[in-house]
């Protein structure tokens, strides 16, 4: 997994179907990756989810799970966090 976040950004959904495990696995896995490359001098990049209604940029947040909905507008409609290292 870490060497396909080395080669740029990706939601769970892309490294899910990139590594034929699933989405949830990718989840659970992901906080062991950024432990592991920060061994190596490198960080795990989260690229944050974002509200398509009103534009609130989950900043802040700490789990890598895409969130259900905007706190600020209550839209469902929120882009998937994107990963790499960096």
């Amino acid at each position: 997994m870490a060497e396909l976040l080395e080669g740029g950004m990706f939601t769970a959904k892309d490294i899910s179907r990139a590594l034929g495990i699933r989405e949830k696995e990718v989840i659970d896995h992901l906080p062991h990756v950024a432990t592991s490359v920060e061994a190596k001098g490198k960080r795990l990049s989260v690229e944050p989810s974002e509200c398509m209604g009103c534009g609130f940029v989950f900043r802040k947040r700490e789990r890598f799970r895409t969130p259900s909905r905007c706190p600020v507008c209550k839209a469902e409609e929120i882009t998937e966090a994107r990963f790499g290292i960096v």
